[in-house]
This record gives C-alpha cells, sequence and structure tokens, in this order.
C-alpha cells in the first residue's frame, strides 16, 4: 500500500483491512481448526504441556505459536503447512521424551539439571551466578516459604524446570536473616546471637570475639557481615 493511499479518517480500512468480507466467515473455520490442532498437539504430547514446561517443551510451544499466526491472517496462505509443522514439533517433542525417559544423560542436557543453591544454611555464589539467581531473588523466595534466617534452611534446590524445593532443618542454627535491610523494625524484633556474626554474601558464622573476625570470609571473600539470627 502506497503512503498516498493512507487516510487516517479510513474505518473501513483500519477496520475490516482489505480482504473480502467472505473472508471473516473462512476466520473463523481457520481459527476452529487450528484451535483443535493445538488441542490435538498438546494432547500428544503429553500432560506437562498443561503444567510448567521444560526447555526443550517450550520449544515446541513457541515454534507452534509461532506457525499458526500468518495463515489464521493470510488469506493467501494455507493451513496444511501448519499441520506439517505440528507433526514435525509433536513428533521431536515425544522421540526427546522417550530417549530422555530411558537416559538421563540426555534428559540433563536437554532440560537441563537442579541446583543446590542453599545447603545446611550457607548459599553458594558461585552456583548462583551461574543460575542467574541473584541473592534477593533467592531470599525472596525464602521468605515467601516463611523462613527468617538461613539456619533454618537443610537444602534450597532450584529444580530443572525452574521451581524452587526448600527442605527446612530440624535443629535450626544460627544464621544470615533472609529479611530486607531496611526492614529494621521487624529485623528488631527478632532474636540475635550476641558473639557471632554472618557473611553477607555467603552465610558464614564466623565469631565476634575470635582473632581476625572483621577479616573477609574465609569461605566466599566477603567482607560485609551481620548479626547472626537465632531460633
Amino acid at each position: 500500500m502506497k503512503s498516498y493511499q493512507i487516510f487516517i479518517n479510513d474505518w473501513s480500512r483500519i477496520l475490516f483491512g482489505e480482504v473480502p468480507a467472505i473472508f471473516y466467515a473462512e476466520l473463523v473455520l481457520r481459527t476452529a481448526f487450528i484451535y483443535l490442532l493445538l488441542m490435538v498437539s498438546m494432547r500428544l504430547m503429553g500432560k506437562r504441556m498443561a503444567s510448567q514446561l521444560s526447555r526443550s517443551e517450550m520449544v515446541a510451544m513457541v515454534s507452534l505459536a509461532a506457525a499458526i499466526g500468518v495463515p489464521i491472517l493470510d488469506p493467501a496462505r494455507g493451513i496444511l503447512p501448519v499441520v506439517i509443522i505440528a507433526f514435525i514439533v509433536v513428533a521431536v517433542q515425544r522421540i526427546i521424551t522417550r530417549v530422555a525417559f530411558k537416559n538421563q544423560h540426555f534428559e540433563q542436557i536437554a532440560g537441563d539439571d537442579y541446583t543446590i543453591l542453599v545447603e545446611d544454611g550457607l548459599t553458594f555464589p558461585d552456583r548462583m551466578r551461574k543460575s542467574r539467581i541473584s541473592q534477593e531473588r533467592l531470599f525472596a523466595q525464602l521468605r515467601s516459604s516463611g523462613v527468617l534466617h538461613l539456619g533454618q534452611v537443610k537444602r534450597l534446590y532450584l529444580e530443572a524446570g525452574g521451581n524452587f524445593t526448600l527442605i527446612r532443618k530440624d535443629n535450626i542454627q544460627p544464621g544470615l536473616a533472609v529479611l530486607p535491610l531496611y526492614d529494621n523494625e521487624f529485623r528488631q524484633r527478632n532474636k540475635t546471637d550476641d558473639e557471632l556474626v554472618a557473611c553477607g554474601t555467603c552465610g558464614e558464622i564466623s565469631n565476634k570475639t575470635a582473632p581476625g573476625a572483621k577479616d573477609p570470609c574465609d569461605r566466599c571473600g566477603g567482607d560485609d557481615w551481620h548479626d547472626a539470627f537465632i531460633g
């Protein structure tokens, strides 16, 4: 369309475009067909397509979404290519799922593996960087589970699907608070240990009165120390 053919008050073009009216009846059929095709495709790819998706399942979903857009809106495009694309996507996804079921190493390559972010009250900054999880994001996840400090955590897993799994400690130990620093009122309500401090980077516990207590953390090299929470 040339620029001289465009008018701001051309409501017929703005609302209906330049397709004949019969195309809107055809559009209903195209949409219904592709809707059914997507439902069948998702059913064939398994129940996980209705839950949180793995990487390969996300790729399959995006591929289907990209394939259906143009044929729905463009009257010059047929819908048979969409059927072929859907068949290929479903077939590849089913093959990946079957191979991953039999081969754990392949499953880890295709869908990633879990990562331990907190172990026995201590975080792993290198694993967090690799997983692109900031400390504040990690602490927010713990707060949402009712955790006040790292000493309450035995394990925090970042699962392959992106979910977090928290396992609490039976015997709570002193730990780094996960409460925001600016929430002073709430922090002051919780008990702290007068003799212990926690590394603000990894949660390592140190004695205030020990020689070199203000030196960088032996575990991670951090030099930001906070009062250790208890209870």
